[in-house]
């Protein structure tokens, strides 16, 4: 290959189903000048990847800036269309597979996999042009005419298993209400050995009553915040008093605590069993903290005198659970049964919470 126009990579040299792949080390302040998408308006049955979702971009763009310190990005892995030469830096047994890898200046570069990674990295190289002397590997397979590239997606994809919403929350030590829910479950009896930390719902089989998901969503709602927003003293304080009196006020609860009930027998007969029902307190939790920040413990104080049994189909049917007996969880649904625990606890309903339980009332007679 001829010298001096080309880039040069140090590179591991492996092999894949007889076939030779690279892995090497690239600046970021290169990841966007090589590395090529697929145009959206080429056909689907012609590209090589998604089209790309740049409401993701933001966030991950974010991700990297406010994390210079200790952000962790995953390999890019792409496509190489052009002349390729790999020249190991020694013949000895065992390390002839590490040397560097030349490829010529018209080399077609497309990423196969980590394109949301290359658009995040080009945004955020524009805020803190110092990143780009940091580096991040790369997977290069050689693919002539780029044929095999929509193979390599697939491929790439087919085994990938997202992590569950809980399992992101356990391992998130950076986001304030991640933090705060954790040490809500850890710190409280009932909690601590009931919620479960990996899945986001639970089998009617499962020793646990309730999914960590399921308690940072209600969070999110008593305080009206989204993830990532600041959380401030008083929220926190609020969050976990609302935990712990919560749970002392759900007889239910208590019963699987005292191992009166168990688990199973818990999310089969109950609605305080389900996700859905945090949710809807959430909604209710928040209502009362804003309105009645002096009394909020007097009024949730009645929620113990609530019927929450799942027979009670005068009460839950069309809102928690359809007519098939099943436990339906959307916003309408939460929305609807925090209406009603608002109702039972003798709370007004807002403008647009009249107006949803008009429409459910309509769809009722009808």
């Amino acid at each position: 290959m001829e010298t001096g126009f080309n880039y040069s990579f140090p590179a591991l040299k492996g092999q894949q189903a007889g076939e030779e792949y690279f892995v090497v080390m690239s600046p970021l302040r290169l990841i966007p000048k090589i590395f090529l998408f697929d145009e959206e308006e080429i056909p689907p049955q012609h590209r090589a990847q998604r089209i790309l979702n740049k409401n993701r971009i933001p966030e991950m763009t974010n991700y990297i800036v406010e994390n210079q310190d200790n952000y962790v990005f995953s390999s890019l892995t792409a496509s190489l269309d052009g002349q390729v030469e790999f020249q190991p830096f020694s013949h000895e047994p065992g390390f002839e597979n590490i040397g560097k890898l030349i490829i010529s200046l018209d080399t077609k570069f497309l990423i196969n996999d980590g394109q949301h990674r290359r658009a995040a990295i080009e945004e955020a190289l524009k805020i803190a042009p110092e990143l780009g002397n940091e580096t991040i590997s790369v997977v290069f397979f050689k693919d002539s005419g780029l044929k095999n590239s929509q193979q390599i997606f697939s491929d790439l994809n087919r085994h990938a298993v997202n992590t569950t919403s809980s399992i992101g929350i356990l391992y998130d030590h950076r986001d304030k209400l991640a933090i705060i829910t954790k040490e809500i479950v850890a710190h409280n009896p009932l909690l601590a050995r009931y919620t479960d930390h990996e899945r986001v719902s639970l089998s009617k089989n499962s020793p646990k009553i309730v999914a960590l998901n399921h308690i940072f969503n209600t969070n999110l709602r008593l305080v009206n915040k989204t993830k990532g927003d600041i959380i401030t003293e008083d929220e926190e304080k609020f969050l976990k008093d609302f935990w712990a009196f919560l749970c002392d006020i759900i007889l239910e609860w208590k019963m699987v605590l005292n191992k009166e009930l168990n688990p199973r027998e818990l999310r089969m007969n109950y609605i305080v069993g389900h996700g859905l029902f945090l949710e809807a307190i959430g909604i209710v939790g928040k209502y009362v903290y804003d309105y009645y920040p002096d009394r909020w413990k007097e009024i949730l104080k009645n929620l113990s005198s609530i019927d929450w049994n799942r027979s009670n189909s005068k009460d839950w049917e069309g809102r928690a659970f359809n007519a098939n007996g099943r436990i339906q969880k959307n916003n309408y649904t939460i929305q609807l049964t925090a209406n009603l625990i608002k109702q039972k606890l003798l709370l007004p309903l807002t403008e647009n919470e009249t107006k949803l339980e008009d429409k459910f009332k309509e769809s009722e007679i009808k």
